[in-house]
């Protein structure tokens, strides 16, 4: 009856060495046998989609690669000499990609704003390591992903391409243990892994954050000319040549200040891409329309004729047909020169019979009406335009709420709301897993305010700021000790102003912090000396310093549920008890459950779930609670003569 459940005794005592801990070798060998701790496997995911797709491939559960082979006809490469980006280093970081996090995510409602009504989160922790704890919540669910990753300019690397602890090394970088120097090694460009090093880096997050794109999400990623060919082959392998969309090219500056080299370098670029090839890109509501609409219908919408033949789509035969006008005249598409032709029709004729009545015959053209849009237009490559913001810009987004500087180089707002007005609905998720001072929670709390409800979750490592910058003064002298606390600083006085002319209840005006840590789940570690002393510890299998929170939501991340859903609470029976969102989970931690309690605990959680609308229901209780195997079996019994079978012990 094992959700997160650790055997008390393993099977051979001598193979846990003296002084064990419980670090991640140890964990990974527990876990060999409770997979249910750690998060998504995605090696076995991928199994079962290809199961799904080609079971006569499967043979006594292995692939049989001549089969598939078979089964995908000419499609197999089976070449030495392939086309793509290589590295020092790749096949360890998509090693590292393939590998479950061992860690949990751990409430803090204290540095939470409205943590009761909120569906926005803030988390602290190593990205990697958060993005696959994400994985279960929120596959596939997230509309679009906005990061501001750490370009590639030599100077302190934060991000580790250490592949065995991530976690390890992000308690170093946080200083939560003790480790010589928080930064990682420098990455300076005399390195023959300059850029490997940051391939490295970013390989495996990107890798990881695709399967949290829903199938008509995507991705904008600001990065400058050092990295950006890099990227965009990276992303050709991640995401698909196929799904590239743009690359947005920004003005980040007007001025000539701190130019440097033989070209002054203006802009940035932005990198779009899908998660499939049919990504939802929306108008440009903002954009200036420089179409002359010059014609109107009788029903008051204006147009202006198109014709419906050009001379730069690519010379098509079958695209060039002769068309019948309404009088009988016949029109062809006109060549400039017979002997090369290079013009075509725009519609195919298929299109030209089902549209016909829509075409407008001039002798010797044809056009299209081409009418006027009032939802804005087709977003533009070029982010030149004062609206777009520019470096200035975001450092003044900050001091406007700072009242000085705090961050060197944010992006402004302006920029951020404009990706997420062409890519983003009501209701859909925005995630930054590199928020740095959080200007996407900015602009999704201030959009709250407007035409658009939506939710954010961002990923921030703890990293300390530096007293050697006026900078980094300037944010320790308000108690900033980290860039996760700009983020969550800047975005409670964002929400400050925003409500200082009232509030609307509709509005989501808060976020949820939790922060990357190890499992609530103690690894077994016998003292020699005193062995049946430690065969007693080892029957309560959750650590001594979590609380009922941490553990809850443990247990949330691990079944896949909502990390922002509504949580409610009842004391039944003298136990605390919890149910999430619409019934789906039902949790009692309490420490001890008694023979003469089991009867009003279960029948009263009965009860009360019948307020719920969920169809499932896991009902989940500390497996040390219980005084005996009797009193355990009986609160299985009882609920599941209810219709409530799918218990669990933790």
């Amino acid at each position: 009856m094992g959700l997160l459940h650790t055997p008390a005794v393993p099977a051979n005592l001598s193979a846990i060495p003296q002084g064990a801990t419980c670090e991640r070798e140890d964990m990974e060998k527990l876990t060999a046998d409770h997979p249910a701790i750690r998060g998504v496997d995605p090696v076995e995911a991928n199994r079962m989609q290809l199961r799904d797709l080609f079971p006569e491939a499967y043979a006594e559960g292995k692939v049989n690669f001549d089969v598939l082979r078979q089964l995908l006809g000419d499609d197999v490469d089976t070449g030495e000499e392939k086309y793509g980006l290589n590295w020092h280093g790749k096949r360890a970081a998509r090693r590292l990609a393939l590998t479950p996090s061992v860690g949990t995510l751990r409430p803090c409602p204290d540095e939470s704003l409205n943590w009761d009504s909120t569906r926005n989160l803030m988390i602290e922790g190593d990205n990697m390591e958060v993005l696959k704890l994400l994985q279960k919540s929120y596959y596939g669910k997230v509309k679009l992903i906005y990061i501001d990753p750490p370009y590639n300019t030599g100077n302190d690397y934060i991000y580790s391409d250490d592949y065995h602890d991530s976690i390890g090394h992000y308690k170093v970088v946080t200083g939560q243990v003790d480790g010589n120097g928080h930064k990682s090694t420098s990455n300076g460009e005399s390195s023959g892994r300059f850029h490997a090093k940051w391939l490295n880096m970013m390989y495996p997050r990107l890798r990881i954050a695709r399967d949290l794109l829903r199938k008509d999400g995507m991705i904008f990623i600001s990065i400058d000319e050092n990295e950006n060919a890099n990227l965009r082959a990276v992303c050709n392998e991640i995401f698909g040549e196929e799904n590239f969309i743009c690359e947005f090219v920004w003005k980040k500056k007007s001025g000539g200040g701190g130019d440097v080299g033989a070209v002054v370098v203006d802009h940035e670029y932005v990198l779009c891409y899908g998660r499939t090839t049919d990504p939802s890109i929306k108008n440009d509501p903002n954009a200036d329309i420089s179409t002359s609409y010059n014609k109107t219908e009788a029903d008051g919408r204006r147009y202006q004729l198109d014709r419906l033949d050009k001379q730069t789509l690519g010379y098509q035969e079958s695209l060039d047909f002769p068309i019948t006008g309404p009088d009988g005249s016949i029109y062809t598409v006109v060549h400039k020169n017979p002997d090369h032709k290079v013009a075509r029709w725009r519609w195919g004729k298929e299109t030209v019979r089902q549209r016909y009545d829509e075409l407008v015959f001039k002798y010797p053209y044809v056009y299209t009406k081409n009418y006027e849009k009032l939802d804005g237009a087709k977003p533009r490559s070029l982010l030149v335009d004062d609206r777009f913001g520019r470096t200035r810009t975001g450092k003044t987004d900050m001091k406007n709420l700072f009242d000085f500087d705090v961050m060197d180089f944010p992006k402004p707002v302006r920029l951020v709301k404009h990706l997420i007005n062409v890519a983003a609905e009501d209701g859909d998720i925005i995630l930054d897993f590199f928020a740095g001072s959080c200007p996407i929670g900015q602009a999704v709390l201030e959009m709250s305010r407007e035409d658009m409800k939506l939710r954010f979750i961002l990923v921030q490592l703890p990293e300390r700021v530096s007293s050697e910058t006026q900078t980094g003064k300037n944010a320790l002298s308000i108690g900033c000790k980290t860039v996760a606390d700009i983020g969550k600083e800047r975005m409670r006085r964002a929400l400050k102003r925003i409500t200082s002319n009232g509030v609307d209840a509709a509005d989501d005006l808060g976020f949820r912090v939790f922060k990357l840590d190890t499992t609530n789940i103690r690894a077994w570690d016998p003292d020699p000396d005193s062995l049946l002393e430690s065969l007693d510890d080892a029957v309560e299998h959750l650590k001594a310093n979590r609380s009922e929170d941490d553990i809850l939501y443990e247990v949330i991340l691990r079944l896949g549920l909502d990390l922002a859903a509504p949580i409610s609470t009842r004391e039944i029976a003298g136990k605390q008890v919890r149910i999430v969102g619409g019934g789906e989970l039902v949790v009692c931690l309490a420490t001890a459950i008694g023979k003469d309690e089991v009867d009003p605990l279960t029948l009263g959680i009965v009860e009360w779930r019948k307020d719920f609308a969920a169809e499932e229901t896991m009902l989940v209780f500390r497996d040390s609670a219980f005084v005996d195997d009797v009193a355990k079996t009986n609160v299985t019994e009882i609920l599941k003569q209810h219709g409530l079978g799918n218990v669990r012990s933790i």
